[in-house]
Order: C-alpha cells, then sequence, then structure tokens
C-alpha cells in the first residue's frame, strides 16, 4: 500500500509491504496559497460554480427508493432504468472509508429511476435508485 505522509514540512510518499517500508519519494509540502484581497472599486461578477449537473427529480411515488447508508463514493452501478431486479441484487457499489459496499435490492421489482452517477459523491439517505 503506498501513503503520503506529510511531517515538519516535508511529504514523504511511502510504500509499505509485508511489513517493509520503502521511501518512494520525498517533497516540501505546498502551503495553501492565501486568500486573495477583496477589490473595493468595482465588485467582481461572481464566477459560477462548476457544479455537476443537477440531479433529476425523484419520483418517490413510482416506488421505493434505495437510499444510501453511509456517506461516499459512487464507484458502480450496475442497473439502469426498466432492468427487471430480485431482492437482495447489487444495485450500487458504494465506496466508504476505502471499504467497496453492496447496496442491494430491498425488494423484487423494476428499476424506475436511477438517481446517482457513477463517481457521485452521496451523503448519507442520498437516494440512489427508486425500485417500482
Amino acid at each position: 500500500m503506498k501513503y503520503k505522509v506529510t511531517l515538519n514540512g516535508k511529504t514523504y510518499e511511502v510504500e509499505v509491504e509485508q511489513g517493509k517500508a520503502i521511501l518512494l519519494d520525498e517533497y516540501e509540502a505546498i502551503a495553501p496559497a492565501p486568500a486573495a484581497p477583496a477589490a473595493s472599486a468595482v465588485p467582481a461578477a461572481p464566477a459560477a460554480p462548476a457544479a455537476p449537473a443537477p440531479a433529476a427529480p425523484v419520483n418517490l411515488a413510482a416506488g421505493e427508493t434505495v437510499s444510501a447508508p453511509m456517506p461516499g463514493n459512487i464507484l458502480r452501478i450496475d442497473v439502469a432504468q426498466g432492468d427487471t431486479v430480485k431482492a437482495g441484487q447489487i444495485l450500487v457499489i458504494l465506496e466508504a472509508m476505502k471499504m467497496e459496499n453492496e447496496i442491494v435490492a430491498p425488494k423484487d421489482g423494476t428499476v424506475a429511476q436511477v438517481v446517482t452517477s457513477k463517481g457521485a459523491v452521496v451523503d448519507t439517505g442520498a437516494p440512489l435508485v427508486v425500485i417500482a
């Protein structure tokens, strides 16, 4: 496993394998840039945030919503809208604390909507899939 460790202003890249630690790289830690002073004469136009496209609205009347049990990153989505699923079938793989968690169908049904997308960061309770 590879680790990056910052200690006393230096960052060390270390690989640990079977009880041995090997130093791969060492470099100066980069301090965050100080905030720019606000312009007092002419206010600048606010920059549009580079946010992902808004998620499609969740139609709760369409069926049962499968929500994220914990915050994490969506690694994989194994179903698509219209797919037939069985209870216990894997719908989504959610990475949380370096662990891959299988989010499974709570019941038999048809996928009415896939609310999340691969690579999305979700919070606890965020809707992932709606099953009719």
